[in-house]
């Protein structure tokens, strides 16, 4: 062959070129040329088995991101939401915050009583058991900004001194105090206070193991003594601030915030408000009540995922050791959140609806009282939880979405491979076609040469016996019974 022949394949991403040579001593061999092709095909190969992988994995995340739910798995979802919003209506009722009040007094009141007599309190009343707690486990902070004018007063100090909050940043402090001798308090004011403690009475460890013991041990019990009020106000005295009144007043300490009159607001929210430990607890309690539909909608819509999906799954494998568990579990798949997406909505709407009429009835027409009615009887739980489902629901659409063009991607990738796979395979026929024509070519050669040396000789045994014919006369000369015994010799032969 005396043409070149040239294969190429351009993509985007890459670029596949092979050339076909003619034989000759000056070039390449074909098996070196086969080689390269080879080492092409096993790398193209390679890749396109790694890329489907890929698509393997990306196919299952988008099938788990994808909503299969059916009209069946609606009406469940409905009906579960209609059932949560009937019992809401019906035995949750409206928001009582003086419902959560009580049940809180009594069950903090309950609280400090059995801790004092598990330390060794043998009274019956609350008054003696704070009394007993606050004398059996002081802490060094707990009075000294009396007589100091700094803004602090008894039904503030609580709040104001940042050991007495029920929260890890007073802790920190508690501990800290033990180290450095002074009580940190921030007034309503936003001013940082630090008030060195005096160290009669022993409230400051003597060694770091004391130290330690002192700032946790003694802070905790303390804190529980002040649960329920002083000795003098038991029962009904400010308590210690709960931990998110803490966090906002620990909050109004960084710099900047300290200045925006949080610090102000947080003290008239406990002071004036009321809005202490028992307080939380009591709006704790109520929103534990409006949870309780919430989470009866929730079993239901993931019960009857789960059965279904099992019953789908024995129905198909036939057998329960070859069930794939994973398609069963109600939970980490777009199904399920579209399931509670539909129930928990339901629920709301059945929710807003109930409390919009017994606002209307309530109110009489009133757009004031309405509205506080109308609050008082949302669900703000299954608010939050249908809030919840939303975000959740977009946020997996958003991910399969981006999963579904990196798959497009992957999948255009392996086109092109298989493109320049196809390539490669027409460049080892293109060389198998070559080495076929030299094939052919050395064979006609040598049939050519074969023809000649035949002719050759038939030329020289034609010349043989002419030469042989110029000797008969001087045979029968010499030699006349030779001619006569070659005769008898291929008679008979």
């Amino acid at each position: 062959m005396n043409e070149l022949v040239e294969l190429k394949v351009v993509d985007d991403d890459f670029e596949v070129e092979f050339e076909i040579l003619p034989s000759s001593d000056e070039i390449v061999d074909d098996d070196f040329r086969k080689q390269i092709i080879v080492d092409g095909l096993n790398e193209v190969n390679a890749t396109l088995s790694l890329n489907q992988a890929k698509i393997n994995e990306l196919n299952k995340e988008i099938g788990r991101l994808t909503n299969q739910a059916d009209g069946l798995d609606y009406m469940v979802a409905v009906g579960s939401g209609i059932l949560a919003g009937i019992v809401d209506s019906l035995w949750v009722g409206e928001f009582k915050f003086e419902r959560g009040k009580a049940w809180s007094n009594k069950s903090v009141n309950e609280f400090v009583m059995k801790v004092a007599k598990s330390k060794g309190y043998k009274g019956d009343r609350l008054d003696g058991a704070i009394n007993f707690m606050e004398e059996k486990f002081p802490i060094p902070s707990d009075n000294i900004w009396k007589g100091k004018d700094l803004g602090i007063s008894a039904r503030s100090h609580h709040l104001d001194d940042l050991a007495h909050h029920p929260t890890p940043i007073g802790l920190f402090f508690s501990i800290l105090t033990q180290f450095t001798k002074t009580g940190y308090f921030q007034n309503s004011a936003g001013q940082f206070l630090p008030i060195s403690v005096d160290e009669s009475g022993g409230l400051i460890g003597n060694n770091v193991p004391s130290k330690l013991f002192s700032g946790t041990v003694n802070w905790f019990f303390h804190l529980v003594s002040d649960m329920s009020g002083s000795n003098k106000t038991a029962g009904v005295g400010m308590g210690i601030p709960g931990p998110i009144v803490s966090l906002l007043k620990e909050l109004s300490m960084v710099p900047g915030l300290n200045k925006t009159g949080l610090s102000k607001q947080v003290s008239e929210i406990f002071g004036k408000e009321r809005f202490d430990f028992r307080s939380e607890l009591a709006v704790g309690h109520e929103l534990g009540r409006q949870a309780v539909p919430v989470i009866l909608n929730e079993i239901i819509v993931r019960a009857f995922y789960f059965i279904r999906r099992l019953i789908m799954e024995i129905k198909e494998k036939g057998s329960f050791t070859k069930i794939e568990w994973k398609k069963t579990l109600p939970w980490k798949n777009r199904t399920i959140i579209r399931m509670l997406t539909i129930a928990t909505g339901t629920f709301t709407l059945v929710d807003l609806a109930d409390a919009a009429i017994r606002g209307a009835v309530k109110s009489a027409g009133n757009p004031g009282l309405f509205a506080k009615e109308f609050i008082l009887r949302v669900n703000f739980v299954g608010v939050g939880r249908f809030a919840i489902a939303i975000v959740t629901d977009i946020g997996m659409g958003i991910k399969r979405s981006k999963l579904r063009n990196e798959r497009m991607g992957v999948l255009s990738e392996q086109l092109h491979l298989m493109n320049a796979k196809v390539f490669y395979l027409q460049a080892d026929m293109w060389i198998a076609a070559e080495t076929t024509e030299k094939t052919i070519n050395e064979a006609m050669g040598m049939m050519e040469k074969t023809a000649t040396i035949f002719f050759q000789t038939l030329q020289e045994n034609s010349r043989s016996l002419d030469n042989i014919g110029q000797y008969v006369p001087d045979i029968n000369k010499h030699n006349p019974v030779l001619i006569e015994n070659i005769n008898n010799a291929l008679k008979w032969g």
